[in-house]
């Protein structure tokens, strides 16, 4: 297939399977002399598993290292996916079943189907039993064993910290990345991710740049603080690294 054959009977873009070829997430099997990519089978099975994992909130670094992995069970994976997604059908189940019994006249309010904690703690759970089975990166080595020695009240006070970082992006979405206001907030939070997280390397740094605006999770986050944090941050993050 070509690239647009590929695009088309995926459900993505032309520019997302250029983007992942560019990251060597997913690259073609062939590549013609005209450049023309062209593929196969194997790209259709890989592209399937880097959506659901897309799906879940993995972000894309995470997502290749994993897929990479010598040991990685796409079975196994598929196994756990789909226990996830029957959680989150089982959530919405609920919401529909709310909706259609007070348009039908029932004025009780059952708030079941906006609980996500059951959804969100399997996803978590799911997300670090992929990490420690096939993540290998130095990185988020480090970063889990920061995590352990953390109180929960540790844990929440990182949180404030780190949303407060955001409401000080989203407070300048009109600003030039360029601005020093704008580089202060940044080198803030470089910092917090190399104090609290993994060492924060100017290469690092620049992949969480492109990350925050390519993956649709990292972009609806980041943009609750307000409409276009996500894209400020990256295009700091694209001043100060050159890029």
């Amino acid at each position: 297939m070509t690239v647009g054959e590929m695009a088309a009977l995926c459900g993505v873009s032309v520019r997302t399977l250029h983007y992942y070829d560019r990251i060597d997430l997913l690259r073609p099997e062939q590549v013609e002399e005209n450049g023309y990519r062209r593929y196969g089978d194997a790209s259709v099975r890989r592209l399937w598993q880097i959506l659901f994992f897309r799906e879940l909130g993995f972000p894309l670094r995470e997502i290749g290292e994993i897929l990479s992995s010598p040991d990685y069970d796409a079975q196994q994976a598929l196994r756990r996916q789909r226990q996830l997604l029957l959680l989150e059908r089982e959530r919405l189940d609920k919401l529909l079943a709310s909706l259609d019994s007070h348009l039908k006249g029932d004025k009780t309010m059952d708030f079941k189907g906006f609980d996500t904690k059951d959804a969100d703690r399997a996803r978590a759970e799911y997300a670090a039993e992929a990490k420690a089975r096939w993540g290998n990166t130095d990185a988020w080595k480090e970063s889990q064993r920061r995590d352990q020695g953390r109180t929960q009240e540790e844990q929440a006070e990182l949180m404030e910290e780190m949303n407060a970082i955001f409401c000080r992006f989203a407070a300048m979405v009109c600003t030039d990345p360029a601005d020093p206001a704008v580089q202060a907030a940044l080198e803030a939070w470089r910092m917090f991710i190399d104090t609290h997280y993994y060492p924060c390397s100017e290469e690092i740094l620049a992949g969480l740049g492109q990350m925050y605006v390519e993956d649709a999770r990292f972009r609806q986050n980041l943009n609750r603080f307000g409409p276009g944090t996500a894209e400020l941050i990256s295009a700091a993050i694209a001043v100060r690294c050159g890029r």
